[in-house]
């Protein structure tokens, strides 16, 4: 019987530990090939939890294909060599900490570039705040946020995301990591969640934190696999259909048919939107909104003004469905707003006076130029016919497959030699895959101007 010292005061879910111990177990040998495991029951027992922490333990490793399921006999170590396979995923964490280089040009995916916020503009608009809502900006507001601007964002995902949603069923918050936590309190700690594998690693680790099950969903050409939601049994999918990250893939039209019709099938199942890169589009018309689609109210929508304004600006929202806007007011309206109401008020006349959209519109052109000007570095280069792009249709990074005979980590290792930080794409897994592109990086260009990335460039080849 496997036996192993579970930490109950760990932030690290307890059927996680299980799967980490059994992993490593085989990892290391101990555990061989075709070796029987415990039944669920017998195991559950024996550590004194309950046996669907066994079985989502089982579950996992079941399918990352580290065992097998054997019809009326139990599960068994799978048959090959799985250290060997695990050898074959690129690890590109790498340690300089002996090694210092000094990074001149940053592609980075997760910033915003602040120069170009509209400061004149939003000073301006901060001083008639502040003069116009003495009294209001001293009271707490709704637990949803202040009216005006949950009007401002219903009018503007009308006019954008062809979204017909009322004020009242938008909450907004702190960002969508604070969201996140906010959904997964509404509909229960205990569901089955899924995210999507690659992915943000800070989504999975929300999830991993605050959920009792989460499990990865591969991608294949069109998102999400629906086979594998279906095969996991998911109550809940985390998806980002208008852009993935890191992988760019657009949703289409019939997969997101595919994955309502899926949420439709059972009672309970619901599906969260992240929507965070629908702004920038560069080539044809906005794919629509998962939500505007949903006829039966089974999609909850997310999105963030950080990539449009500022990182520091921590405003989020959350669109949800009718039924669920009542259940959030009685669980969880005891929850104070956590956006201060100074800047609730000054983004409100943000948007209403047109300042947003047409800061939309002069930001994307600038991202667009940029991103212009990284494909034609990367097609003017002497490895032009040895590099492949992707996902460069929309957002603000693009991938970049490179055959040149270098590893990730190589590319990687040789660009910050040269004082260039890239990422590469094995860093957003946040479960082993096999089928991990061994030579892909992602390559963000939202905050380095295109004079920097001719630089960059030059330095590289």
């Amino acid at each position: 019987m496997l036996t192993f010292q579970i930490d109950n005061m760990s932030n690290i879910p307890i059927y996680q530990q299980i799967y980490s111990y059994i992993r490593m177990e085989i990892e290391s040998g101990n555990l061989k090939s075709g070796e029987k495991l415990p039944s669920k029951r017998a195991f559950a027992s024996h550590m004194n939890v309950s046996v669907a922490t066994v079985e989502t333990a089982y579950d996992q490793l079941l399918s990352e294909g580290y065992i097998r399921s054997k019809a009326g006999s139990g599960f068994y170590v799978e048959d090959y060599n799985i250290s060997a396979e695990i050898e074959k995923i690129p690890n590109i964490s790498i340690n300089f900490t002996d090694v210092k280089y000094d990074v001149k040009y940053d592609f980075g995916t997760s910033s915003a570039d602040t120069s170009l916020f509209p400061f004149p503009v939003w000073a301006k608009l901060s001083r008639a705040t502040l003069n116009e809502k003495t009294t209001d900006l001293l009271n707490s507001c709704d637990f949803r946020g202040i009216q005006s601007l949950r009007e401002e964002i219903a009018q503007y995902l009308h006019r954008f995301r062809g979204m017909d949603v009322s004020p009242n069923r938008i909450v907004i918050g702190a960002g969508s990591e604070y969201l996140l936590g906010l959904i997964i309190q509404l509909l229960g700690r205990d569901m089955a969640y899924g995210v999507e594998n690659p992915g943000y690693r800070r989504i999975y680790d929300i999830f991993s934190i605050s959920a009792s099950r989460v499990f990865p969903v591969p991608m294949d050409e069109n998102g999400a696999s629906i086979s594998v939601i279906s095969g996991f049994g998911i109550n809940v999918l985390h998806v980002t259909p208008s852009h993935h990250f890191p992988l760019g893939i657009t949703m289409p039209i019939i997969r997101r048919k595919e994955l309502l019709q899926w949420a439709y099938s059972k009672p309970g199942r619901y599906i969260i939107e992240d929507d965070c890169d629908c702004e920038f589009r560069y080539n044809g018309r906005p794919a629509p909104a998962l939500q505007s689609l949903d006829k039966q109210e089974c999609v909850i929508y997310l999105n963030t003004f950080t990539r449009t304004l500022a990182p520091s600006i921590r405003i989020g929202y959350m669109v949800l469905p009718e039924h669920l806007t009542e259940k959030f007011r009685s669980r969880l309206g005891f929850y104070s707003c956590t956006v201060p109401v100074f800047e609730q008020y000054t983004l409100a006349k943000f948007m209403a006076d047109g300042h947003f959209e047409r800061h939309i519109n002069r930001i994307k052109k600038v991202y667009r130029q940029r991103r212009d000007t990284l494909i034609n570095c990367i097609k003017n280069s002497p490895l032009s016919d040895h590099m492949v792009i992707s996902g460069e249709d929309a957002g603000l990074h693009i991938v970049l497959k490179v055959v040149n005979g270098m590893s990730q980590n190589q590319l990687v290792s040789s660009a910050l030699k040269a004082g260039i930080k890239i990422h590469g794409l094995t860093e957003y897994y946040s479960f082993p895959d096999s089928n991990i592109p061994e030579n892909s990086l992602v390559i963000g260009f939202s905050g380095i101007d295109a004079e920097q990335i001719e630089k960059a460039f030059n330095l590289l080849f």
